[in-house]
């Protein structure tokens, strides 16, 4: 469960330690006090996205740790649900039943996060998140009228990743050979001109015979064929101070040589030093001998210059047809070849494809086939359990069901490349999308009588957010049932929009049974719910010296929560008989 979380330089929060507890902890506070910036803070820590706006002004940088703990009260089994991942990824801790995350954001865009103080990447951070935490916010409420997200609401109910997996990697794998077999049926007119244009490039390429590194060799030869003067002049001046003028290096070298060896007859300190002096005078005496041969060697010679000259003209005119390196020229003349091969030799490799597409596409096929099965099997047993949330949050009379359209076009994905759906669309050979087969709708009855219809068609706001906790709740004991999983902690921020009287009081309930179990927070503006808490966080925004603060109070005395309650109920006028229905909300509430 989450035990602490602590913000700094975060929006209006200068510095805010919450500590949490196990059962029902709700925060509460007037719109805009900071109450859901705890919320975000959190999902910060768990590797949401990060952006240096959030860092409070006049600060460089804000930071969020969060800890969470093992709750072992009245259970067997105390295993913490991250061990595999720190045996994963390495991350030691000094105590295995405690976890601690911390983020920091710089001014300058960068973050880092840290797990028990071993820096991890946020791709490693987000597997970690869902052992951890579930988070519940504000805009799934919306998300639930598109088909998009009520198949993944299903397929999390159903608990088959590997599936999903599968029939995802089998349609790439379907699409791509697709693709080749739709290029080798062009028609044999657009293949005749780019094999003919193929042709030449490749024969361009290889009567080139372009060597690795040619173009610097050359345009180093260049430039001493056009400095010629130049270089013989510096080439002589060193060669003439290493051994020709008189006083030259090496005689020099050599004069001290002898004196070392004279000295050496009284002095025997100084007999390293005549090696290291006898090695200089070698490597001296080379490089005299090297500029020797180099003089020797240079001569005028136009032709050869005219030579370089044409030949650097045609890598250049190469680079601009091909590619700005002799690499990626080397890199387009194997991509060009191959090519060829493929085009000169279409029929047998057609066959094959269409072979291999054949193969894959069944495959798929039977992968969907196999995914749809274990959906419907999935949607009855998701249904059924809806059904029994919604009745303890004042639905008793809904019915929810799950409807398979096999006729409509495949779902697709919400974050999905437009293009890339464009193109499965129109496949002619497979079936579905990289999900399978199905499109499915969500379909409701709020009354007695009516008929049962798509959310959007019927829902109204309310009746949304309880199906919305009724759908999270069931998949949540999906997955904690499949994990073997011990309490959880959930998060709903601002789940209760659109309800209110009854209905609200009925949602506080649930999620006061929910928490006997988990730990539960939950960020409302309905005292109905929030009468229900085990534990009351007040967040208030406070101005000192012309800045603003967001504070965080745990109300712990009744009376305390009692004006809170009050609060909400009335707002700012708060009379006697108002704090009186307050504190008799609490007595109530206490009781169920």
């Amino acid at each position: 469960m989450l035990q602490e979380i602590h913000i700094q330089n975060y929006a209006v929060v200068e510095s805010v330690t919450v500590e949490f507890h196990p059962g029902f902890n709700v925060l509460t506070g007037e719109t805009g006090s900071g109450k859901s910036i705890l919320v975000d803070a959190l999902d910060l820590a768990l590797g949401g996205r990060a952006s240096p706006d959030v860092i409070r002004t006049g600060s460089d940088r804000a930071t969020v740790t969060a800890v969470f703990r093992v709750e072992t009260a009245g259970r067997r089994s105390a295993k913490p649900p991250w061990r595999e991942w720190l045996e994963h990824y390495g991350v030691r801790g000094e105590a295995e039943a405690e976890i601690i995350l911390r983020r920091e954001i710089q001014a300058g865009g960068r973050s880092r996060l840290l797990v028990n103080d071993e820096p991890v990447t946020l791709a490693a951070a987000k597997e970690l998140a869902p052992l951890l935490v579930e988070i519940h916010g504000q805009g799934e409420h919306a998300a639930l009228l598109l088909r998009e997200a009520q198949l993944d609401l299903l397929d999390a109910f159903a608990r088959d990743s590997e599936r999903l997996d599968e029939v995802g990697r089998l349609y790439a794998r379907a699409r791509e050979l697709e693709r080749e077999w739709a290029s080798l049926n062009q028609s044999e007119q657009d293949r005749l001109r780019a094999l003919d244009l193929l042709r030449f490039q490749v024969q361009e390429l290889t009567a080139a015979r372009i060597e690795p590194g040619e173009d610097q060799r050359l345009e180093t030869e260049r430039a001493v064929l056009r400095n010629l003067e130049k270089v013989r002049a510096a080439a002589g001046a060193a060669h003439a101070a290493l051994y020709e003028d008189e006083g030259s290096a090496l005689e020099r070298v050599g004069a001290a040589e002898r004196a070392l060896d004279e000295l050496g007859h009284y002095e025997r300190a100084f007999e390293p030093h005549r090696e290291s002096l006898g090695a200089a005078r070698a490597a001296l005496d080379d490089l005299a001998r090297a500029l020797g041969d180099y003089l020797g060697r240079l001569e005028a010679d136009p032709a050869r210059l005219e030579e370089i000259e044409d030949r650097l003209a045609l890598l250049d005119r190469l680079k601009r047809k091909y590619g700005g390196t002799l690499d990626e020229i080397f890199a387009f003349g194997e991509r060009a070849r191959s090519d060829l091969a493929r085009l000169e030799h279409a029929d047998e490799r057609r066959a094959e494809v269409e072979r291999q597409l054949g193969a894959a596409a069944g495959e798929y096929r039977k992968a969907a086939a196999a995914l749809s099965r274990e959906r419907h099997e999935a949607s009855s047993r998701l249904a059924k359990e809806v059904h029994r949330e919604l009745a303890q949050l004042g639905m008793e009379k809904a019915r929810f069901d799950v409807s398979f359209d096999d006729d409509a076009p495949p779902a697709r994905p919400a974050n999905s490349d437009a293009r890339a759906d464009s193109e499965e669309a129109h496949s002619p050979v497979l079936p579905g999308s990289p999900r399978g087969i199905d499109r499915i709708t969500f379909l409701v009855s709020p009354n007695p009588g009516e008929d049962l219809r798509p959310l959007d068609r019927v829902a109204s706001g309310g009746e949304i957010s309880r199906l919305m906790l009724a759908l999270k709740t069931v998949i949540a004991g999906a997955s904690a049932r499949e994990n073997d999983r011990g309490p959880r902690t959930l998060v709903f921020d601002e789940v209760d929009a659109g309800i209110g009287g009854r209905v609200a009081e009925c949602v506080g309930e649930r999620l006061k049974r929910l928490a006997k179990e988990n730990q539960v927070l939950s960020v409302t503006h309905l005292p109905q719910i929030a009468c229900f808490g085990d534990h009351h966080f007040s967040v208030e925004k406070i101005q000192r010296a012309g800045r603003t603060f967001a504070e965080v109070q745990h109300l712990e005395a009744e009376r305390e929560r009692a004006a809170e309650l009050a609060r909400m109920l009335s707002g700012r006028q708060i009379t006697a008989a108002v704090l009186e229905h307050a504190a008799a909300m609490l007595k109530q509430a206490s009781r169920r």
